[in-house]
């Protein structure tokens, strides 16, 4: 059956079949192989796949992140991030890298961050001189920062799925998010040194201090869901819930962008946002069902130990796993797919569930850019109108300092622990 799952899965997905269908559409054909069970058994896991409580959060922060984006929160945060660091060489891309950090707040997703920002910022970087491939490279690596940088939609998944503190999952995600943007900072220092791009005019003390104040609205929503959260106010579940309540106030009652006939577009489209992501976690939990029936966790154990019994061997030989699965599949999947198949693995050799779970969330979102198949380089080529080979050298470079990170992480795990131990 393992055989006849993976090899319909790859088959469907080189047909370019949406992942969602190609794994769905897999285990359908994989169980009528094995014919003692119904397939009535697929729907029963794709339903039980989404029917949690803990998963409710994931519309409210969506939903979230779109009234905020339509609110004119996203212009706040750029003008904040441009006086912050526009300064440094390179200009546009320091301020692409910073206001995905402080966006990464609001949204709790990589794809909205990619959509949010980069089509507003690519072309600006354009139309700086920064050219297209290193606009595209920055955009999309930047907004991998998104899902580690809480609030988080994949930490929420995670988390329902290995029964986890999504608080701590939130905590372990900071150190290393904003490592990430510090560390892609660096790249894209020595890369506009190297190319000659322009920076922006150094703001004054009294411009920073305003675009701050400005912004302030923005980025107390992070402060607030967080600090509900840890102050056992109330559960991520109900940030969710929080975070839609203030984004509305900010939209309708502060900013007065956003009217209240205007909600029902903006929640119209969260919804179809929302529906394509829990189709994907419906499909994915048959998937990891059909693995689990057939005891893929422990052949996945057996060939892991047979190379050491060592758990940072081991760890590190999942997350290279991780990587080179991010290069076909997107990260939600991956996400569902592996996270109960390693549970157990990871469990047995002592490993924090906590910790490993922010390491994989982490290995996942990288993979979201790496091309052929990462989503995030689509996206911001897209609206850079260029193509995925014309940026696939420039991008490695940021997958690269990435992929340093985390294993900088598994190395040092007090990068991830340090808040919540």
């Amino acid at each position: 059956m393992l055989t006849i799952l993976f090899a319909f899965f790859f088959i469907l997905l080189f047909l370019n079949l949406p992942v969602a269908f190609s794994i769905g559409l897999s285990s359908m054909i994989a169980l009528c192989f094995y014919g003692d069970l119904p397939l009535s058994a697929i729907v029963t896991r794709m339903y039980s796949g989404v029917d949690s409580f803990t998963l409710l959060a994931i519309p409210f922060f969506i939903a979230a992140g779109e009234i905020m984006n339509e609110s004119g929160i996203t212009d706040k945060i750029v003008s904040f991030s441009k006086a912050l660091v526009g300064h440094i060489k390179g200009g546009l891309a320091h301020v692409s890298i910073v206001s995905s950090m402080f966006f990464s707040g609001i949204s709790g997703s990589a794809t909205a961050d990619a959509s949010a920002l980069g089509s507003m910022l690519i072309p600006a970087m354009k139309k700086s001189g920064i050219d297209p491939d290193f606009a595209v490279a920055v955009s999309a690596s930047s907004s991998a920062i998104g899902p580690i940088i809480p609030p988080s939609i994949l930490f929420v998944i995670y988390g329902s799925i290995a029964n986890v503190s999504i608080a701590k999952l939130f905590l372990g995600g900071i150190i290393p998010g904003i490592l990430i943007g510090l560390s892609l900072m660096v790249v894209t220092y020595f890369y506009a040194k190297k190319r000659g791009y322009p920076s922006e005019k150094r703001s004054s003390l009294k411009n920073l201090i305003k675009s701050f104040l400005d912004s302030l609205i923005a980025l107390m929503m992070p402060v607030i869901i967080l600090g509900g959260i840890f102050g056992g106010i109330f559960t991520a579940t109900e940030a969710g819930v929080v975070a839609v309540f203030y984004a509305i106030i900010v939209g309708v009652f502060i900013n007065k962008t956003i009217k209240f006939s205007d909600l029902g577009g903006i929640l119209v489209k969260a919804s179809i946002t929302t529906s394509i992501a829990l189709f994907v976690i419906a499909a994915a939990s048959a998937f990891a069902w059909a693995l689990a029936w057939e005891g893929f966790g422990e052949i996945a154990l057996s060939f892991l130990t047979s190379f050491s019994d060592n758990p940072i061997i081991i760890l590190s030989l999942i997350l290279i796993f991780v990587l080179i699965l991010g290069l076909f599949v997107e990260g939600i999947p991956v996400l569902i797919i592996l996270s109960p198949v390693m549970l157990p693995v990871v469990n047995g050799l002592g490993i924090d569930l906590v910790y490993f779970g922010v390491l994989l969330v982490m290995a996942i979102v990288i993979g979201s850019v790496t091309p052929p198949v990462g989503i995030l380089t689509y996206i911001s080529c897209a609206i850079a109108n260029t193509t995925i080979s014309r940026v696939f050298w420039t991008i490695w470079p940021f997958c690269g300092i990435m992929i340093f990170v985390l294993f900088m992480a598994v190395l040092f795990p007090e990068i991830i622990t340090l808040f919540y131990k």
